[in-house]
């Protein structure tokens, strides 16, 4: 397996950050754009995809801000990999952006991205940042 490299990716968001935590923070939330149905169990996520599903560990959290998901391996242990979603607010201008970081191999980093802007992109319909 080719070694993935970490990218970032901003997107500035019609929102307040509280209404954003809950979507990025939340199975419900999750589940109503990120993917087809989210589960928790403890610190445990379950992710799934059509019929595909990957079981990520929420490593960190920072209430109104920020969570970080590692995902685990069929063992459960984690993995050297991770998404941060990150909430972004300018102190001048009080614009809020959703930072992304993600992990992809090189030549799928253009691929990965497109699937995050069309996942952003239904967040934002779902709540109403169009």
């Amino acid at each position: 397996m080719d070694l993935k490299v970490r990218y970032e990716i901003e997107f500035p968001i019609n929102s307040s950050p509280q209404l954003l935590y809950q979507y990025i923070s939340t199975p419900s939330g999750l589940s109503e754009w990120f993917a087809d149905n989210v589960n928790s169990r403890g610190e445990f996520f379950t992710f799934i995809w059509n019929d595909s599903e990957e079981k990520a560990r929420l490593a960190s959290k920072k209430s109104g801000e920020k969570v970080k998901f590692k995902w685990v391996d069929g063992d459960g242990k984690d993995t050297e990999y991770f998404f941060e979603l990150h909430i972004l607010v300018d102190e001048l201008t009080k614009d809020v952006s959703l930072m992304v970081v993600d992990f992809a191999e090189k030549e799928e980093i253009d691929e990965a991205s497109q699937l995050w802007e069309n996942q952003i992109s239904d967040l934002k319909h779902l709540i109403g940042s169009v």
